[in-house]
Order: C-alpha cells, then structure tokens, then sequence
C-alpha cells in the first residue's frame, strides 16, 4: 500500500506556518526598506528644497559627496550656499529664472563646495512638484558626479605636485602672465585722476580678473573690468580673448550694450562645449561734459557687481544694473545699462566680486565681507580721490589677511575739483 507524501517544501510546522498575508507584508516590508535604501545610497545625490532654495531633505550619496552631516544643510542652509561664486551668479541670473518659468531644467554644470573646501564638479537637473491645485510646492533636484569629466584637471595638479622644485620658476611665470593681461598703468585721460590695483590672492595660478582704460575717439575713453570664471592657464586664455576682444568692440561700436553683446557672443561661441567658459563685465564710455563740467560716463554690465559712487557732497551708493547676464552663458544675454554725471569732486569705484566675498572674522564666527559692508566703506571715504580710494581698498583687502580667496582688481575714477571749487 502506497502513503501520499507532500512536498517538504510545503511541509510548515505550527511555529514557522505562514499564510500569503504573511508573505504579502513581508513584501512589502522589504520594497519599503529598498525603495528608502536606493534614495539614500542611490549612485547620485538627491536633494529637496523649499521654494526659497532652503534644503528640506538631501540624501546619504550627497551629504558623503561633500562631507556634511544631515542637520548642518536640512532647515539651515540653502542650494545656493553650497555653490561656488560663478555657480552662485549662474544660479541667480539663468538656472533659477528658467527654473520658475519652465518647471524643469537638466544637464547644468554646476560646481559644490564641500565642507572641507574642495570643489566637485556636477551635472544638475531640477524639477518642481506641483500640488493637486497646481502650485508648486518644492523643487526636486538631482545631481550627478561629474569628476571623471575633470580628470585632466586632477592629473594637472598631480603634475604640479610632483614639480615642487620648479615652484619658483612657476611663479615667476604666473607674474608675468598675469602682468601681460593688465595695463601696465592706467591711461592719462584730461580732466580724471585715475587708480587702480590688482590683488592676487595666490601666486600659484593665474586669476582671471582684469582692467582697462584707454582712448576711442577724440573726447571719448573707454574703461572696463571683469572677472573670468576660475584660475590658471584656461581663465588666462579667456581673459586675453575678452580684453582684446573689449578692446576691437569698442572701436568698431562704442556703445557699451553693443561691446558686451559682441564679446558674449564671442565667448559663447568658442567655449560651448563641454568646458564653458564665462565671466562678469562692466564696460563704461566715458565722455567730457563741457556744460556742466566734470565727464558723462555710460555703464554696461554683465553680471557684474554694481559701481560704488562716491559723491563730493559726503554721499555714496551704489549705481544699480538689475537683471545683466554673465557674459558667455546665453547666446543673447541680456545686458544692463545706466548714465550718470560725474561730477567734480566724484569718485566712482569698479571693483571684482573677490572684495565682497573675502572671508572676515568677528565675534559671531567667519563671514562674508558682502556689498552692504563695501557701501560703508565708500560712506566713510566720501568725499575722495581715486589714489585715497585705492589705498583704502588696498588697506582693507591686508586687513583681511588669508580670507580673500580669490583675486580682486579696482580701478577707481576721480573728477578733480578746480582751485575755484575748491574755495567754495
């Protein structure tokens, strides 16, 4: 007589007994743990922030990535804080806008600070979730590693280490590469007392800040200042490109909108690729106003820190140019203008984005220099003269010691008064 036997497979004892509801939970309970491990351990970072920019969630891949803990970036810090300078600007006047108006932006070159100070390079895409009213409630961003697109970069700075002994042959190079990118001294333009100074912030590469002032037409001149997006041989190439490029523009077109717009589209087409180069420009034309004396001055700007004027009465602000574009990013980028009347006895300040973002230490820890504080600083000068504005500056910037990381170039503008202004 033959006994059915069952499966020991399907065999299950009073203790180890499981029904599908058992298995159904257990299911689930493992798609739960994975969908929650692939967000935290995903191969590229996660973040989410409030409309205001402000982090809200970030995920275990990104906080590795730049070495923060969690609650050093949730409800405390903004995307925009960990973005270099260049990224910061980028982001204000082209990813954030375009953000708002299209929902979703990819494919961005951005670069992150980490805790540490180093700089990782990204590929970012961000999107808007949008409630069931259809207003946007967060912005859901992604961001993909991109070093192995830098791995030049790192294979350059290995090189360097390894040439330590050549150090001083390397920077007596970069001196003069850099000095072939300035003018040996400012022109000598009738009627103005003019100033300026470069600071270099290290000796070991190239910046990419730089000045001009020269002649156009009879009566006319010329002047401009900019900053080029990061250092070494590549920003010195852009640098170059852009002062001549400046310079030829000028003569062929003297209206500054018209000398930005070539050198945008200039730099957009030669650095579009998968390195784009950019920078911040203000361009001005300065003529003589014979009616009421002093000079006539047009502004340009590109992304650029506004003007810092310093008038003879004690007054001082800053001349506004909202809504200019870096110069390079956009094929038409948009560019600000403003004119005023200098005065005798006006100063006007061009500066570099490396005097507003030196580091300055007080009782509350490490902060930025920022506008507010420079505006401040040109109250307390005025009235001035372009050499007493250049020494101040030059004072202010040792002050900050090791804290003003990046290079900085001002060039100052003076009307001088007449012996009978003077008397009044």
């Amino acid at each position: 007589m033959m006994c059915a036997t069952g499966d020991p497979a399907d065999s299950k004892g009073p203790a180890g007994d499981q029904g599908p509801a058992d298995e159904d939970a257990r299911f689930s309970e493992l798609l739960e743990d994975s969908a929650e491990d692939l967000y935290e351990r995903a191969p590229c970072g996660y973040l989410s922030t409030l409309l205001d920019g402000r982090i809200a969630k970030v995920n275990a891949t990104l906080l590795d990535w730049l070495g923060y803990e969690r609650g050093d970036l949730v409800g405390r810090r903004h995307f925009s804080d960990l973005l270099t300078v260049g990224g910061r600007l980028y982001h204000e006047t082209h990813f954030a806008p375009l953000l708002r108006m299209q929902g979703e932006i990819s494919g961005i070159a951005l670069e992150l600070k980490a805790a540490d100070g180093s700089r990782l390079p990204v590929m970012v895409t961000s999107t808007v979730k949008t409630g069931s009213d259809g207003q946007p409630l967060l912005i859901r961003t992604t961001l993909f590693d991109a070093r192995d697109r830098r791995a030049y970069e790192r294979e350059l700075l290995r090189a360097r280490k390894e040439a330590d002994l050549e150090r001083d042959r390397l920077k007596l190079l970069n001196t003069t590469l850099q000095k072939t990118l300035l003018p040996p001294v400012p022109a000598n333009v009738p009627g103005l007392d003019v100033a300026a100074h470069y600071h270099i912030a290290s000796v070991d590469e190239v910046g990419g800040d730089f000045y001009d002032l020269f002649p156009l037409a009879a009566g006319t001149w010329g002047l401009f200042l900019g900053d080029v997006c990061g250092k070494g041989a590549a920003a010195a190439a852009v640098t170059s490109l852009a002062r001549y490029t400046l310079r030829a523009a000028a003569v062929y077109n003297p209206d500054p909108a018209a000398v930005l717009n070539n050198l945008n589209t200039v730099l957009n087409h030669e650095y579009n690729g998968n390195d784009p180069r950019f920078c911040t420009v203000v361009f001005g034309l300065l003529t003589p106003d014979p009616q009421r004396g002093g000079f006539r001055i047009t502004l340009a700007s590109g992304g650029h820190p506004p003007a810092l004027l310093m008038r003879a009465d004690g007054t001082a602000d800053y001349l506004p140019t909202p809504g200019g574009q870096l110069i390079g990013v956009l094929p038409d980028a948009h560019i600000a203008t403003t004119t005023v009347h200098l005065a005798p006895g006006d100063t006007l300040l061009l500066h570099t984005d490396g005097l507003t973002e030196a580091h300055t230490t007080s009782a509350g820890g490490e902060d930025r220099y920022g506008d507010d504080a420079l505006l401040d600083f040109g109250r307390g000068l005025a009235p001035t003269t372009a050499s007493g504005t250049i020494g101040a500056v030059r004072d202010l910037l040792d002050s900050f010691g090791t804290g003003v990381d990046d290079d900085t170039a001002v060039l100052a503008i003076h009307v001088p008064r007449t012996t009978c202004e003077e008397r009044q």
